[in-house]
């Protein structure tokens, strides 16, 4: 899959893209979030559905050792398992408890929770939140030790009565007791698709969307909150910054149901970036949009009292028909911003891939690639409401990689996609650009390799080249490609057998030169015959 850096195509080594726990039950919906006590554990869901006989629920998947493998169930096993309603919120707090938020059916209307304290084999009995009418809650735990709150756990959604307020509980035991839900804040504009997020010391923040007070409740700002106080008072701005959401549906394809909701995300690193908060959403026709849906950031330096003006993510040619959408953004351990969002401007407009965009200047520049190894064709999921696809797609990390979760139908029913991203791979394409090498020359893989490997090599700008192998002793194997190339991303088959002149090699050493506009580098690789 080709990748682009600002207009330039790239790609790192991408692991492949596997679904984390394959079924025939649909998957969509889905979230991912990691242990504060091992980083090897992560702990995923989703909503879960199936038709006959009717059923919702959320799946819980886990991996103890880094994404290598992963077990779980498309229920969660938490009782009262037939009055469970989906719309997951996850989270593990500081001593590894894992803690879902759901919504329940009548006669349990509202809000629950369910936690485990042994990674998510057995489940608590539901544990009442809310019994309003509301919408999925978000959830995130403050596993900071310098915080006063350390270890309390945040729940926020928004009540579906006027005036649409956004609400949060909390629970210091684990998910065991919740606090009395309270109202953040008192909108003109009724509220929809809170996010919240935990600051360096302990501070909470929040966001929503403004909508419009008819169907199709078009998002026109974003309101913040944040509190110093675990949640006992609010510093509210109503209108933090106006946007232009893309709610509706997407015609071209299939009509699915789109929306421009925000996602927030805060850097907790001692880096350079140290507490800024980032918030991300889906939106078109008001600059730096374009006519077409675009994914747009906004910062605060300042804990929240002012924002940036927009900055546009995606850095695809403005106004070409291509669609990007439903954004999420997370802040690695390096001070990396993530953003993973939908888009096809390498497919046709009734498909869609995966991409990533990732910035190690707090959102100046972006390196974007291509995390997707196929593309799907969008469709929606019957019996969920018209158009429905599922809402969210998110990631995550620890100190070796990136971890993208999102929902993909290309087996013919939605199911939990990844492709896990090694940050030494990522981090190459971000330096070699930002110290202006002309190339980036990738291991190739598979090595060792006892038939044929791809060396692939990323292009930063247009050149001659040239692309030779040599054996030990420096005489020249083969040459791969000696031509004009424009930039982007090439990837080269080396078969030691298909050339008679290698029969004697056995078990050997070779070495690939990339030579671009007189600059070059050099690999090594292993043939096992």
């Amino acid at each position: 899959m080709s990748q682009t850096f600002n207009g330039h195509l790239l790609s790192p080594e991408i692991e492949g893209n596997y679904r984390i726990y394959p079924s025939n039950v649909s998957q969509s919906e889905v979230f991912i979030v990691r242990s504060p006590l091992n980083q090897n554990v992560l702990f995923s869901s989703c909503n879960t559905l199936t038709f006959v006989p009717f059923f919702v629920s959320e799946g819980i998947y886990i991996s103890e050792n880094g994404g290598d493998s992963w077990y779980g169930n498309d229920t969660c096993n938490g009782d009262p398992i037939q009055f469970h309603g989906g719309d997951p919120g996850i989270t593990i707090d500081k001593n590894g408890t894992f803690i879902i938020t759901r919504l329940g059916t009548s006669p349990f209307t509202g809000l629950y929770a369910h936690y485990s304290t042994n990674n998510g084999h057995t489940w608590s009995g539901q544990k009442v939140i809310s019994t309003d009418d509301l919408e999925r809650a978000t959830v995130d735990s403050d596993v900071g030790p310098s915080s006063a709150y350390f270890g309390r756990t945040y729940a926020a959604w928004v009540k579906f009565a006027s005036p649409f307020p956004l609400s949060f509980s909390y629970t210091d035991n684990g998910g065991q007791t919740w606090s009395n839900p309270q109202q953040i804040n008192n909108p003109q504009h009724r509220s929809a698709g809170g996010d919240i997020a935990i600051g360096p010391n302990g501070e909470i923040y929040a966001c929503w969307a403004g909508v419009t007070d008819s169907s199709p409740f078009k998002e026109v700002l974003i309101g913040f909150a944040a509190s110093d106080n675990g949640g006992d008072s609010w510093n509210i701005s109503e209108n933090a910054f106006n946007v232009n959401g893309i709610t509706g549906i997407l015609p071209e394809k299939q009509n699915i149901r789109v929306n421009g909701l925000p996602g927030i995300a805060v850097d907790n690193t001692s880096g350079a970036f140290h507490g800024w908060i980032y918030i991300v959403t889906g939106q078109k026709e008001l600059t730096p949009a374009g006519s077409d849906p675009d994914i747009i950031l906004y910062r605060s330096e300042d804990g929240g009292e002012s924002w940036s003006d927009g900055i546009r993510v995606n850095h695809d040619q403005l106004n070409n028909g291509k669609t990007q959408y439903f954004p999420t953004v997370h802040v690695d351990g390096y001070g990396g911003v993530n953003v993973i969002f939908y888009d096809d401007r390498n497919t046709t407009n009734d498909s869609t891939g995966v991409f990533l965009a990732r910035s190690l200047d707090g959102g100046n520049n972006w390196m974007e690639m291509e995390i997707s190894d196929h593309h799907f064709k969008p469709a929606p999921i019957g019996g969920l409401g018209q158009g429905y696809q599922g809402d969210n797609i998110d990631i995550t990390s620890n100190d070796s990689t990136l971890f993208p979760v999102w929902m993909d139908n290309s087996t013919g029913t939605y199911q939990i996609w990844t492709g896990p991203l090694n940050f030494t791979e990522v981090n190459s394409v971000n330096e070699n650009y930002s110290k202006g090498h002309a190339f980036n020359l990738q291991q190739n893989t598979p090595n060792p390799f006892n038939n044929s490997t791809h060396i692939g090599y990323n292009l930063l700008i247009g050149g001659y080249i040239s692309l030779r192998v040599y054996d030990c002793m420096g005489n020249v194997v083969e040459v791969l490609v000696n031509e004009f190339k424009e930039p982007g991303y090439y990837k080269e088959e080396f078969n030691p057998s298909l050339n008679s002149s290698n029969d004697k090699y056995t078990n050997s050493i070779f070495f690939y030169n990339l030579e671009v506009n007189g600059i070059s580098q050099i690999r090594k690789m292993v043939f096992v015959k």
